[in-house]
């Protein structure tokens, strides 16, 4: 039986239009707001790339004992010299630099999801609104410009799954290129974050059972490529092949060494972060999932998604930014089912209106997911701070790892942060005239900043810009 040839959709325009708003969306959103959902977003990321650049900037501890790889980071690091030869010294200006290649990856991913929605809808406006649903998912607006490696892993597994998921069945030549391009992502879905090998296991146990032979022979050589390229930057970088592979299991898997440092959570921590995370819309794509299960045809993207749900709740260490890219893999699959049975209301105005309403509700996580304060007035007032004649910069209340680095700085000067005025750090910084700038949130130790010569020169949100 073949499937149904595609209706005919909105113009190309239209799509192309889509596709381009989707991809800037979030990496102008995490631009022009700055903070982080975590802290690696900026030192297992930015500042290791400032550090290559530059030859300086805070290295953490990870860095030193070899437990990431320098791929992405690397990367980064080109474009940031690029940004010094174009005379782009503003953190905004090169932060903005490299959060093109970043945009170009999501609209990459948006570009393949509106394929593989166009396969299962057969509607190209059906394909169009699952395309919309997912580009305006609430967790998709605030991870997929982020500096992460779950925004990252993210990207790259639904690359891998459309590209699997739309490999004909028959065994041909065309089954093993989708094969290939499928093992390249997932492979760079593990580099970009080592614990996304869960759902290349996931992956490869679904080609095996669904015996897609030429698509598993595709993965495993191009996933062996990958490898071997990782292997070979490690050994340059580290001294060693997959140094930094080994290093993260044997801290990760094979020790209590992640329990130890950032400690444990029960197997139910998950449940609040995804009910505050699931798409209502995805409710709409029930009905499909039951056919499909009394069909035995499990599709791709939630058999991944699912394996992995299931190893992170098995996991002892539990953060809700890992929950992620599963969340991105449950929604391209329930998408398209979704935007289906909106298009199947009865009247024009039923529909618009069904479409709107889904959209809407797809922005609920934002206030929610990720349960935490972005803090991006602070490092606004960072950058501003550190501009115009800074020699020296006190950042209170905020932790090292809290704080921009030399990244947002953008110049080789003093920084501390502190929480109290007792602090040693807060004491030395205003001993020490090279401290010239402060930054302090929601007034705190201002008085005592004052008594030490500092003055009040901006406010950025809750921060209070200080110089002296």
């Amino acid at each position: 039986m073949h499937a149904p040839l595609p209706t005919p959709g909105p113009p190309a325009r239209a799509r192309l239009l889509l596709l381009c708003a989707g991809a800037l969306l979030p990496a102008a959103l995490a631009v022009a707001q700055l903070g982080r959902v975590h802290p690696d977003e900026v030192y297992q990321f930015l500042e290791p790339a400032w550090h290559r650049a530059h030859g300086y900037g805070v290295l953490a501890w990870e860095w030193r004992e070899g437990l990431r790889n320098w791929a992405l980071p690397l990367l980064a690091s080109w474009l940031l010299r690029l940004a010094a030869l174009l005379g782009l010294d503003h953190p905004l200006a090169y932060r903005a630099l490299l959060a093109l290649p970043q945009a170009a990856l999501h609209g990459a991913v948006l570009a393949a999801a509106y394929r593989s929605s166009l396969r299962r809808t057969g509607s190209g406006a059906a394909a169009l609104l699952a395309t919309a649903l997912l580009a305006l998912y609430g967790p998709v607006l605030v991870f997929a410009g982020r500096t992460l490696g779950e925004s990252f892993s993210a990207a790259f597994l639904v690359l891998a799954v459309c590209a699997l998921d739309g490999a004909p069945r028959e065994g041909n030549a065309q089954e093993l290129r989708h094969g290939l391009w499928g093992g390249l992502w997932l492979g760079l879905s593990v580099v970009a974050r080592y614990g996304s090998a869960v759902f290349v296991l996931a992956a490869l146990a679904w080609l095996a059972a669904a015996r897609r032979l030429r698509a598993l022979g595709g993965v495993l050589l191009a996933g062996g490529a990958v490898a071997a390229g990782l292997a070979a930057l490690d050994a340059w970088s580290w001294g060693a092949p997959l140094h930094s592979l080994l290093a993260y299991l044997r801290f990760n898997v094979l020790s209590d060494g992640a329990v130890r440092q950032f400690g444990a959570q029960p197997p139910g921590f998950y449940l609040a972060p995804l009910a505050l995370a699931l798409p209502l819309w995805g409710l709409l794509a029930l009905p499909a999932a039951t056919r499909s299960l009394r069909a035995r045809h499990l599709a791709l993207a939630p058999v991944m998604a699912l394996a992995y749900l299931a190893a992170v709740a098995a996991t002892p260490h539990k953060e809700d930014r890992f929950l992620y890219p599963a969340l991105v893999l449950l929604a391209l699959a329930a998408a398209p089912a979704a935007a289906s049975a909106l298009r199947s209301l009865g009247s024009a105005r039923a529909r618009t209106g069904g479409a709107l309403a889904a959209l809407l509700l797809g922005l609920l996580p934002l206030w929610g997911y990720p349960a935490l304060d972005l803090r991006g007035d602070q490092l606004r007032a960072i950058v501003r701070a550190s501009r115009g004649g800074a020699t020296g910069l006190l950042i209170v209340n905020e932790g090292l790892w809290g704080a921009g680095g030399f990244f947002y700085l953008g110049r080789p000067i003093p920084w501390t942060t502190c929480d109290w005025p007792r602090d040693a750090a807060f004491q030395g910084a205003l001993a020490d005239p090279r401290f010239n700038r402060a930054v302090t949130f929601e007034g705190r130790a201002l008085a005592e900043l004052q008594a030490g010569g500092f003055r009040v020169v901006g406010q950025e949100g809750r921060e209070t810009l200080l110089a002296r």
